[in-house]
C-alpha cells in the first residue's frame, strides 16, 4: 500500500524561534505555530478554533526563520508529520510534530528583524529570502543565472527569444 505524508499550515508563531546547532554544524530551529479556524456552532454563532503545532526546521531554512521571524509573525509551512516517542517515569509518551521542509514568510519585515504582525508600512525582504527550501544547497541568489531551456520544440532555435 502506498503512503503519503504531507502537511501545509499557515498561522502565527506562538513564541520566538530557538536556534541551535547540531555537532555536525547543521542548524535546527524549533517554534510553535497557532492555526486559527472559524466555524459555526449549533446555535449558529461563529467560534474560533485554535490548533497549536510544534515545528522543526533544519539547515539554512532554520537560520533564515530565526533571523527574520519572531513571536506573532505569520508564516506558511509545508512539510511532513513525525511522531517522537520516549519514556518518562516508566510511562511511554509520544508527540506528533511537523518537520518543515519549505517555508514562506507572509508579510513584511520590521526594524527589529522580526515581523511586527501588523501595521500598514511593509518593507519587503529580498525575494531570495522570502521563500526557502531546505533541500536547496545554495541560496537562490547564488544559483546559476545562465541556465538554458532544453527541448526541440518550434521556435527553439530562434535568436530573438531572450534566454
Amino acid at each position: 500500500m502506498a503512503s503519503y505524508n504531507r502537511v501545509m499550515l499557515m498561522g502565527n508563531l506562538t513564541r520566538d524561534i530557538e536556534l541551535r546547532y547540531l555537532p555536525s554544524g547543521m542548524a535546527v530551529s524549533e517554534f510553535g505555530l497557532a492555526v486559527n479556524d472559524k466555524r459555526k456552532n449549533n446555535e449558529g454563532q461563529w467560534v474560533d478554533d485554535v490548533n497549536f503545532f510544534d515545528i522543526t526546521l533544519f539547515g539554512r531554512t532554520a537560520e533564515v526563520a530565526s533571523e527574520y521571524l519572531s513571536k506573532g509573525s505569520p508564516i506558511f509551512i509545508e512539510g511532513r508529520l513525525k511522531q517522537d516517542t520516549w519514556e518518562k517515569d516508566g510511562q511511554k509518551r509520544s508527540k506528533v510534530k511537523v518537520i518543515g521542509e519549505r517555508m514562506q514568510m507572509i508579510g513584511g519585515r520590521s526594524e527589529g528583524g522580526g515581523n511586527s504582525g501588523g501595521g500598514s508600512v511593509r518593507e519587503s525582504a529580498p525575494p531570495q529570502q522570502r521563500y526557502v527550501n531546505s533541500n536547496d544547497s545554495a541560496p537562490p541568489s547564488q544559483a546559476p543565472r545562465d541556465a538554458q531551456p532544453t527541448g526541440g520544440g518550434p521556435g527553439y532555435d530562434e535568436p530573438e527569444i531572450p534566454f
